[in-house]
């Protein structure tokens, strides 16, 4: 049964972790467990191949991951190894947005990458596939196959399919804004109805290049995810295949003994965010990037995707800032496509390797392209010449704060300050029509710290874009975060927070905001003289929550400018 020879190393058969937990007469116990839940002996003589499920009943994101792990489950079994599935936690961002659940989402993804590093250590896994819907599955998932250092690969359970009505494609971004025409009397109740009847129809993640489908395509170009495979739509009939096909590509993994500090290197981090840039993707990809890198060493900070998307077009047309919708991008050619057109330009490091054994480069070559598509444009018919994601410093962010430029036009923003020390007071004031063009909505104490866990913003800025004469003058900044489907002018993740006695704690109501996006600047138009007067005389608030995971949490996690990791 032993996978290693006399010496004591690898054979080839791939089985060397587990050697430790099923072989020699004094593994006997552990066989006999196992044997009582169906493993044969000949099961256990086998590379064992751990399945990091993230399904749930709660949302569509992960509700089709049992089929999609039993797939992958019987590609394992065809090319030799013995999967054994395990489950984890997640949290439905779009499901708990606007209360306190969700304070959970962000602290969510450091107790997946716990969940999984613990039952694949504690079952001394020799090879591991982590399947993820849902925005923090993907980055959890990933931090604890880069921890872990085992042969793996993460896959995406893939977006789920338009809504439609009235001629119109339809995601869940359409549904929060509706909410704010409906509490602006622009839309009454059976519209209201109508839209959030229709915008999900089934399976699979939010469509747009929301925070989902931003990692998901990221980590394709990361390398950890198969390129082709893991962006195969939910509701499509070809994924049960896909997720079969990365079953055997794990097992190629393991007995080629490729890990993924072999795969998650600095030139792919670079490739990863270069994907994000050219599509317009979710600044919840600074944090995640930040904690991945992290997790492997790579120093990363927050000015690194400021240089990228500078010199990164801006070349896929999708929502929440664009036309289409991530089913459009994979019909259209998918990352294959998005990858050739950067190679070609320059902007990528082809030679860097992806699970499915090839380079990226590689891969590129394989794109096919759909004739007359113009969801993935070419370098030379880019939408703009830059990338989606801008970093801005200034009084007001000495550590930084993140802005994504796609979808709107405005550079430059001065106006009044309305402040918020939290976002339900910040969503009542738009629903009360408190807000007025040209405003600057400061919604703090909502950081890493504060919030706990940087809740999304999506109900307030869904509210305002909701709203016409609001949408495109007000502008809204916040040590919180976005969600990937908001649009707008609105800076996150701004750091250090107002809970540790950042600057914008400083903040009052009247001061005047000023966005400086060319220059990369947001300040508070105030002397520092008095900036530093008023934090002199600033009060740490009490914590929210005295313990529990919320208070373990808060504890040990890093700024939002170091990817609010805990330590």
């Amino acid at each position: 049964m032993s996978g290693k020879n006399g010496n004591g190393t690898n054979t080839g058969s791939g089985k060397l972790y587990s050697i430790a937990l099923t072989e020699g007469p004094s593994r006997a116990p552990a066989r006999a467990m196992l044997r009582a839940v169906g493993f044969t002996p000949e099961d256990l003589s086998k590379p064992i191949i751990g399945i990091a499920n993230t399904w749930t009943e709660i949302g569509p994101c992960n509700f089709h991951l049992r089929a999609l792990a039993e797939a992958v489950k019987q590609g394992i079994r065809e090319a030799g190894g013995t999967p054994m599935e395990f489950n984890t936690v997640t949290i439905s961002d779009g499901i708990t947005m606007g209360t306190e659940g969700m304070k959970a989402s962000l602290i969510s993804r450091e107790v997946i990458a716990d969940s999984v590093e613990l039952v694949t250590r504690g079952n001394q896994f020799d090879g591991l596939v982590a399947i993820a819907g849902c925005d923090k599955n993907m980055p959890g998932t990933v931090m604890a196959l880069a921890r872990l250092d085992i042969p793996g690969l993460m896959l995406y359970g893939g977006s789920i399919a338009p809504g439609h009505l009235n001629g119109k494609d339809l995601t869940v971004q359409d549904v929060f804004e509706a909410v704010g025409a409906h509490a602006a009397g622009k839309l009454d109740d059976a519209g209201l109805e109508a839209v959030e009847a229709n915008a999900c129809p089934g399976a699979g993640a939010c469509g747009g290049q929301f925070t989902a489908n931003t990692m998901a395509m990221a980590c394709e170009f990361l390398g950890i995810s198969p390129i082709g495979l893991s962006g195969v739509p939910a509701f499509l009939k070809e994924k049960l295949e896909a997720s079969r096909e990365a079953g055997r590509l794990v097992m190629d993994l393991v007995r080629e003994g490729v890990k993924p500090s072999q795969i998650i290197t600095p030139k792919a981090i670079e490739n990863a965010i270069a994907s994000v840039a050219a599509s317009g993707g979710s600044t919840n990809a600074v944090l995640h990037f930040l904690a991945i890198a992290n997790e492997v060493g790579i120093p990363l900070t927050v000015d690194d995707f400021d240089r990228i998307s500078s010199k990164t077009p801006l070349l896929c047309d999708l929502k929440p800032g664009g036309k289409y919708v991530a089913v459009d991008y994979q019909a259209a050619g998918g990352s294959r496509l998005l990858a050739k057109r950067l190679i070609e330009a320059g902007l990528l490091h082809g030679e860097c390797l992806n699970v499915t054994g090839k380079t990226l480069g590689e891969e590129a070559t394989a794109a096919k392209e759909t004739a007359g598509q113009d969801v993935i444009r070419a370098v030379s018919n880019a939408i703009k010449p830059t990338g989606g994601l801008v970093i801005l410093k200034g009084n007001l962010a000495p550590e930084g704060c993140v802005i994504k430029v796609a979808g709107h036009k405005r550079l430059e923003h001065r106006g009044t300050a309305r402040v918020f020390d939290s976002e339900h007071a910040a969503f009542h004031a738009v629903e009360a029509g408190q807000i007025k063009p040209g405003d600057v909505m400061v919604i703090r104490y909502e950081g890493p710290v504060g919030g706990p866990g940087m809740q999304e913003m999506l109900a307030v800025t869904g509210a305002v874009a909701g709203i016409p004469e609001l949408s495109e003058t007000v502008a809204l900044l916040t040590d919180g975060r976005f969600s990937g489907a908001t649009r707008g002018l609105m800076a996150g993740h701004v750091a250090p927070e107002a809970a540790v006695g950042g600057p914008i704690a400083a903040v009052r109501e009247g001061d005047t905001i000023h966005f400086d996006i060319p220059n990369r600047k947001l300040d508070v138009e105030i002397s520092a003289e008095e900036l530093r007067g008023r934090l002199a005389g600033w009060k740490k608030p009490e914590l929210k929550f005295k313990r529990g995971v919320f208070k373990k949490y808060v504890d040990t996690v890093s700024s939002a400018a170091a990817g609010a990791v805990t330590n």
